[in-house]
Formats: structure tokens, C-alpha cells, sequence
């Protein structure tokens, strides 16, 4: 990659059928639909693998939110991308399972709107993540009960895209 490469998205219908290419950041100062994955990952004991996005993310630093995300390149399936990120994001990979897609838009605070058909994946994994400080400042595992209080209590301190992620999750259990 070049110094002047700019992360592109795959623009979709509400299908999820590709319509386009965009700049990611273009893309989301549009409000533009675009193509994204979620992954969740679980321990044995069923509790969740979160993490604390680092500050300098172009938005939403410094938020609790599910175990990594990202957007999939023009060329990669969303499994492909996955993969990918969990290893970028907190340096170990699982085996993934798709398990439903959502759309969701949120404005937010920085004039950015995130409009995504986001697909979600759940994987299990025992043992320590290595998360890279470039994209994680903290981690945690945490039951879906606790997690669901706290949401409660400080809506604040998590992603908009987990909070409905989740809710999803938890109301289909």
C-alpha cells in the first residue's frame, strides 16, 4: 500500500447487492450504504470478548464494542475480511460462523453517518487475545447479562452499531 492508498467500500442496495465502489470516508460523510461485518467472539463460559477502540480511530475511539469490525475491501468476501480483521484487531484468529445480517444508520457526532448492511459473525476462542495498540486500548470478557446492565446504565460508552448488534443477539437467543 502506498503512503496516498485510501480504504475503499463496496456500496450496496438494501439486498446487499454491490452498486459501487466509494472512499470509506467519502462514503460515510455521505451517508451512503456500504457493506460491513461484525464479529463476536465467545469464550467457552459463553461470555463475550469486547474491546475498548483505540482513541485515534476516525470515529467512535475510545467505545466498548464487540470483538472487531471493519469494512471488506471490493475484491473480499465479508468472511475473507473477517478473518483479516480479528488478526489486525486482537491478534488471533477462529473459526468464524455467519450468523445474520442487519442494516442500521446512526448519525454521529462528527458529521459522519455510518448506514451499513452489516453481516455478523460469531466464533469462540479460549485463550488470551494480543490486540494491536493501534486499533485496541482495552479488552474484556463479560457475561451478556453484564454487558446488557451496563448498556443500561451508560449507553454512552459503546458503539451505536453494537448496541443494535447485541440487542439482536440477545432477543434471539
Amino acid at each position: 500500500m502506498t503512503k496516498d492508498y485510501k480504504p475503499q467500500v463496496v456500496l450496496v442496495n438494501k439486498g446487499n447487492r454491490k452498486i459501487g465502489i466509494e472512499e470509506k470516508l467519502k462514503a460515510h460523510k455521505k451517508g451512503k450504504l456500504h457493506r460491513a461485518f461484525s464479529v463476536f467472539v465467545f469464550n467457552p463460559k459463553g461470555e463475550l470478548l469486547i474491546q475498548q477502540r483505540a482513541k485515534t480511530k476516525y470515529h467512535s475511539g475510545g467505545l466498548w464494542s464487540n470483538t472487531a469490525c471493519s469494512h471488506p475491501q471490493p475484491r473480499e468476501t465479508c468472511n475473507q475480511a473477517a478473518h483479516k480483521a480479528l488478526i489486525k484487531e486482537m491478534g488471533f484468529d477462529c473459526k468464524l460462523k455467519k450468523a445474520f445480517n442487519f442494516i442500521y444508520r446512526v448519525d454521529l457526532q462528527n458529521g459522519l453517518t455510518e448506514y451499513e448492511y452489516d453481516c455478523v459473525f460469531f466464533g469462540e476462542f479460549d485463550g488470551e487475545p494480543k490486540p494491536s495498540h493501534k486499533e485496541v486500548m482495552g479488552y474484556k470478557w463479560v457475561s451478556l447479562r453484564e454487558l446488557r446492565r451496563d448498556i443500561t446504565k451508560k449507553p454512552k460508552k459503546y458503539s451505536a452499531w453494537f448496541k443494535i448488534a447485541l440487542e439482536k443477539i440477545i432477543t434471539n437467543q
